[in-house]
């Protein structure tokens, strides 16, 4: 909550709930780590497209009055929310390595949540991408699996690297890979790219986007954001994606309507 407008004060909590997240005796430790990454991202329901899913808005890093105002908006404070948010990422940056512990927990939820905060590090060096693709090759847990690969998407789009961009595309194309993952691959590859979608990632899409795998992707928190009621969050994020032309269902984006 205290995110939405008040982020100076939750970035100050970011290195206390990564150390509540890695006290395996803590009861609350898996929604401590599902907050972490609440105050280093924006907060706007309902994103869902391919320039907006997985972006990092501006350079935040060193910015000052001189620089005015971001996309973040502004605090209650007065001040530009991308301060904030900067400090946050270089909190979650500067425990990195505990948070990689992370991404080997006995708790699915925990490790999707940790490839969910270590998308927002700064990763310059692709260590932390790195560490993603490690875990991939030992996860069992599609749902996870397709969450190391959104994170890695999302890394890169901070950092791009033409190499990772192909990875993500292979992954998409490989029939051996899970369906879950080759849908999040085929979404952090549109994010990555302005090229137009080519036929064949249409087809992955259409074949393997099932309301049952678009219930199951729900637990993934950056289906979350996409919003929208009458709809599954992977269909509203694949309509945003493919077909940007198409109108929203009625009530689709409205928290107020009898369907929420």
């Amino acid at each position: 909550m205290c995110a939405d407008d008040m982020r100076a004060a939750a970035a100050l909590a970011v290195p206390f709930l990564i150390r509540i997240a890695a006290d395996t005796r803590h009861p609350h430790r898996a929604g401590a780590l599902a907050e972490v990454s609440s105050p280093a991202r924006a907060r706007h329901f309902g994103v869902a497209s391919r320039d907006e899913l997985l972006l990092h808005r501006g350079d935040t890093q060193h910015s000052g009055l001189s620089h005015g105002y971001d996309d973040y908006g502004v605090e209650v404070t007065g001040y530009p929310a991308g301060w904030s948010v900067s400090a946050a990422r270089a909190a979650i940056t500067a425990d990195t390595a505990l948070l990689q512990t992370l991404l080997h927990d006995p708790d699915s939820a925990i490790r999707i949540n940790a490839a969910y905060a270590l998308g927002t590090a700064t990763d310059h060096e692709h260590a932390v991408r790195a560490a993603f693709r490690t875990r991939l090759a030992a996860e069992p847990d599609p749902i996870v699996r397709a969450a190391l690969v959104l994170a890695t998407a999302e890394a890169t789009r901070s950092h791009p690297h033409p190499p990772t961009i192909a990875w993500i595309r292979e992954r998409w194309e490989d029939r051996t890979q899970a369906p879950e993952v080759r849908l999040a691959a085929a979404i952090g590859w549109l994010c990555l790219t302005d090229d137009p979608a080519p036929d064949d990632l249409r087809a992955t899409i259409d074949d393997l986007a099932t309301e049952e795998r678009a219930h199951a992707m729900e637990a993934l928190p950056w289906m979350a954001i996409a919003g929208g009621s009458r709809e599954t969050r992977l269909r509203r994020c694949v309509r945003k994606m493919l077909h940007p032309e198409q109108p929203d269902p009625a009530d689709c984006d409205d928290p107020w309507c009898p369907h929420h």
